[in-house]
C-alpha cells in the first residue's frame, strides 16, 4: 500500500482522536497492546500489529499505513491514538548516568609477592632468620616444641688422631701394679656425640626456654693391639640451661641468645683416675653475616677436699672460653680458645669441615694446649685428627 499524502494524514489523525473520545470507556482505558491483541509470536502474514513503533526505523507515513490496514475499527482507532500520544522515552543521557551509577567500580588487583622456595602455598615470604635463632629457636617462627632432639656441639668421628705427647702418667700406677709394659700409642681414634632437647618453652614474658644437653667424648686406642685396644678416656657431660632471646647490638654484631646453665663433667673413673667438676656458667651469642661468636664465663662449684680429685683444674682450664665460627658454601671453620690469666695456661682448637654428601662432611681438627680431655687437664700436648662430621 502506498503512503498517504501528508494533509490526508493530518485529517485522519484528527478524526481518530475525536472517535477515540467517543468510544466506550473500556476501549478508551485499554492499553495499545491489549487493544491490538498482538502477540510476540505473530507471523508476518498476520493482521498488522497495532504497535506502530515495532520497527524503530519506520517513517510516520509507514506507521499510518500500518494503522489503516487494521480491519477492526476499535483497534485501528487505538493505533492512531498511540501515534498521537507516544510514550515518553527516557533520555539517553539520563539512562547512561543511571547505568554508570549502578556499574561496579573496577579495582586494580596487585599480584601477590612470590613465595620463598620451599614455603607453603599462601604464605608470605620472609627474610631468613639467623643461625643462632634457628639453633636455639629464639624466634616464634623457629619454635619446634619440646622433647625433640637437636644437635648441640659438633658430632664427629676422628679415624686417626696423632698426639705429640700421649699422657701416660695417670696410668703408670695401674700398669706397675699389673706388671704391664704396654704404654699408650701416639695414634688413636676419637669421637664426640652431642645433642640437646627442650624441656619447657616460653617460661615467661621473656620467652625463655629450658633445655637439657648431653655431650660425650671418647678417646680410643683402637690401633694399640698389644694393650687390647682399650678406651683410654671417656668424658660425660650433662647440662641444663635457660635460654633467653637477646635483642641488642655490640661492636657491629647482633646479640641473639643469652644462656645461663649448670654443667657436670666427669670421666666415670674411680680412685686415682677419677676426674670431675661442676660449674655454673653464663653465655652470650652474637652474629654478623656468616660469622658467629659465643663467649662464656663459669664459676666452679667447689667440692669437699676428700672428694675433689682435681682441685687445681681451674688453673689449667681457666674461667671461661670463646668460640668463633664461620659458615659459607656448606663449609664450617670453628675456633675455640681459653686462657687463665693468672697461670698463663691456655688451649686452642681449630676445626674445618667440608661438604662431602648431604649432611656428611670431611672433618679435620687441630688442638694445642691443656685439657683436651679430663684425664689430660694438666698435660700439654698438640694433636691433629682427620675424620668425618655429621652437620644437621
Amino acid at each position: 500500500m502506498t503512503a498517504w499524502p501528508l494533509p490526508i494524514t493530518a485529517v485522519l489523525l484528527s478524526v481518530a482522536t475525536s472517535a477515540l473520545s467517543c468510544s466506550t470507556s473500556a476501549a478508551a482505558d485499554a492499553t495499545p497492546a491489549a487493544a491490538f491483541g498482538a502477540t510476540p509470536s505473530a507471523t508476518p502474514s498476520a493482521t498488522p500489529s497495532a504497535t506502530p513503533s515495532a520497527t524503530p526505523s519506520a517513517t510516520p507515513s509507514a506507521m499510518l499505513a500500518g494503522c489503516a490496514g487494521i480491519a477492526d475499527a476499535t483497534r485501528r482507532l487505538a493505533c492512531y491514538d498511540a501515534l498521537a500520544n507516544p510514550p515518553a522515552v527516557p533520555s539517553t543521557t539520563a539512562a547512561a548516568v543511571m547505568a554508570d551509577r549502578d556499574r561496579p567500580v573496577a579495582r586494580t588487583v596487585m599480584p601477590a609477592p612470590p613465595l620463598q622456595s620451599g614455603s607453603a602455598e599462601g604464605s608470605v615470604a620472609k627474610p631468613p632468620s639467623s643461625f643462632l635463632a634457628r639453633r636455639w629457636e629464639t624466634e616464634g617462627a623457629e619454635k619446634n616444641g619440646v622433647f625433640a632432639f637437636r644437635p648441640y656441639q659438633d658430632n664427629y668421628v676422628l679415624f686417626a688422631k696423632f698426639s705429640s705427647a700421649p699422657n701416660g702418667a695417670p696410668f703408670d700406677p695401674s700398669r706397675a701394679a699389673s706388671g704391664s709394659r704396654n704404654g699408650l700409642q701416639r695414634t688413636e681414634a676419637a669421637f664426640q656425640l652431642s645433642f640437646k632437647t627442650k624441656l619447657l618453652e616460653d617460661l615467661s614474658s621473656s620467652h625463655a626456654d629450658l633445655w637439657f644437653a648431653y655431650t660425650q667424648q671418647s678417646y680410643w686406642q683402637a690401633y694399640n693391639q698389644r694393650a687390647s685396644s682399650p678406651f683410654r678416656e671417656t668424658n660425660y657431660q650433662p647440662e641444663i640451661m635457660a635460654v633467653v632471646p637477646a635483642r641488642f647490638r655490640l661492636l657491629g654484631m647482633q646479640a641473639h641468645v643469652v644462656n645461663v646453665g649448670l654443667v657436670h663433667q666427669s670421666n666415670g673413673r674411680s680412685s686415682t683416675l677419677s676426674r670431675s667438676w661442676n660449674r655454673a656458667y653464663a653465655q652470650i651469642g652474637f652474629e654478623r653475616g656468616d660469622y658467629t661468636l659465643t663467649a662464656r664465663v663459669w664459676k666452679r662449684l667447689n667440692e669437699s677436699a676428700e672428694k675433689d680429685n682435681n682441685p687445681d683444674i681451674v688453673d689449667y682450664m681457666g674461667r671461661g672460653d670463646i668460640s668463633a665460627a664461620y659458615r659459607a658454601n656448606g663449609q664450617k671453620i670453628t675456633l675455640l680458645a681459653r686462657h687463665n690469666f693468672s697461670t698463663g695456661r691456655s688451649a686452642a682448637q681449630l676445626a674445618w669441615a667440608v661438604p662431602v654428601a648431604g649432611d656428611l662432611k670431611a672433618y679435620a681438627q687441630l688442638f694445642s694446649g691443656y685439657g683436651q680431655s679430663l684425664i689430660d687437664y694438666n698435660a700439654f700436648q698438640r694433636t691433629i685428627g682427620f675424620g668425618v662430621m655429621l652437620d644437621y
